[in-house]
């Protein structure tokens, strides 16, 4: 079966939507949540501990593997899925907002970016094709095009450059990808402003693309405006396509943005936040740091079946956390991902079942109400 997206079900209340994304590596069904794996892992955690989570398809990110270890090596180890060991489904992120946000020796033309590697200083010149051809090396089933990210906030006439350039590297890319049995998917970009969101969409869509992510969201935006722009946005995209928010982690976030018929999710938050002690549960966040957990015998998250919560306790997890060890991110990190995967394949049950609306309001008056 060739590469693509199919709709299956769209809840007749809200916008919510379940689909199938099918890759060379297997189906992935949507909404799905996106562990990142920005150097071709997922941090702390085997390809086997991601399969038994029921992970579905990582991202990696383009940049960062350019410089180190660089494409050329990975390539000649039989692509990414090789390297990694990594059997299901990739998604490449192009690394265009790591350019912009990593390098202070940044110069951006319509020609493409030049930039300072993060790694040993060296100078980098990508233009779109030139970032095509290292996502083409790399070989995951899905790349992003090259865009230009600006920051936030950001003047408006700012943000209208970064949209026509974005546009115009869209076509570009387009014209470049030549790898069959790849996907690849043109940015959204309009900061905050919904005439230029919508522009960005009409342009793209012009283009045409298997499927299209949305950028320059939380990036220190306020939630509500986030929620507000992004609601026209994904209402204009194609019906038929797959829609991906970009680097959007939060729970209350991905539910509400599945309520808006987004279909794909990846940010640091879940990993990261288990680096640092803090576990996502169905009663909020929890501090493993906090003493109140040291003599604490109960699960980690009593409605949770991963394997963290079936095996250790809040005080052995609360005591590898103050201890520094290995394994309490690791469990942690076990839990996070697991969490977030089991919420998301819910709202994916509840939109098959016309019960999308009563799905969002249970998780906004229960773990919603929480300060994630």
């Amino acid at each position: 079966m060739d590469p693509g997206f199919t709709l299956t079900a769209t809840d007749p209340r809200t916008s919510a939507r379940a689909g199938v994304l099918r890759t060379a590596h297997g189906d992935v069904p949507t909404p799905v949540f996106m562990p990142v794996g920005t150097r071709a892992t997922v941090k702390g955690l085997t390809p086997a501990q991601l399969r038994e989570i029921d992970v579905r398809i990582v991202l990696a990110n383009a940049y960062h593997l350019f410089l180190r270890p660089g494409t050329d090596l990975i390539a000649e180890a039989g692509g990414l899925h090789a390297f990694m060991g990594w059997d299901r489904a990739l998604l490449t992120d192009s690394g265009g907002f790591q350019v912009f946000s990593l390098s202070d020796t940044l110069k951006v033309s319509d020609e493409g970016v030049k930039f300072r590697s993060i790694v040993d200083g060296a100078n980098h010149f990508w233009s779109p094709e030139d970032n095509v051809r290292v996502q083409e090396e790399l070989g995951a089933d899905v790349i992003m095009q090259l865009d230009e990210c600006p920051p936030y906030p950001a003047e408006e006439s700012r943000v209208a450059e970064a949209v026509r350039r974005s546009a115009e590297w869209a076509a570009r890319c387009k014209a470049a990808h030549r790898r069959e049995g790849q996907m690849l998917f043109g940015i959204v970009q309009g900061g905050v402003y919904e005439r230029l969101r919508l522009e960005s969409v009409k342009r793209l869509a012009e283009i045409g693309f298997p499927g299209y992510g949305i950028g320059g969201y939380s990036v220190g935006e306020p939630h509500d405006l986030m929620l507000a722009s992004l609601a026209p946005v994904v209402a204009a995209l194609p019906a038929d396509r797959p829609r991906y928010l970009m680097g959007v982690g939060n729970p209350t976030s991905i539910v509400q943005a599945i309520g808006l018929g987004v279909d794909m999710f990846d940010c640091v938050l879940p990993t990261r936040t288990a680096r640092l002690g803090t576990a996502l549960t169905s009663v909020g966040r929890l501090n493993l740091r906090n003493t109140r957990f040291a003599r604490d015998p109960g699960p980690l998250d009593p409605a949770c079946a991963c394997s963290t919560c079936a095996t250790h306790s809040r005080a052995y997890l609360s005591h590898l956390v103050r201890a520094k060890e290995m394994l309490g991110a690791v469990a942690l990190t076990v839990h996070n991902l697991s969490f977030l995967t089991d919420l998301v394949s819910r709202a994916r049950v509840a939109a098959v079942n016309g019960e999308y609306a009563a799905f969002l309001s249970r998780w906004i008056e229960g773990p919603g109400a929480v300060d994630w």
